[in-house]
């Protein structure tokens, strides 16, 4: 498959991802939302490193 075709697949999946929580529960992702934005840049930073990871171990077990 070529980029460009895989590329919006992969953009559309993450952005129903994103918002199944906000839909089924929007007072919880409020507090989610606040409860992240009191955290240190260096604990948003781990996080968003992990799930990088996350995301490319997930890719390599499914290649």
């Amino acid at each position: 498959m070529d980029f460009w075709q895989v590329f919006p697949v992969a953009v559309a999946l993450v952005l129903v991802l994103e918002g199944v929580l906000p839909f089924l529960s929007p007072a919880r992702w409020r507090s989610m939302v606040v409860l992240v934005a009191q955290l240190d840049d260096r604990a948003i930073r781990r996080f968003g490193f992990g799930s990088m990871l996350l995301g490319l171990g997930l890719l390599y077990l499914v290649n």
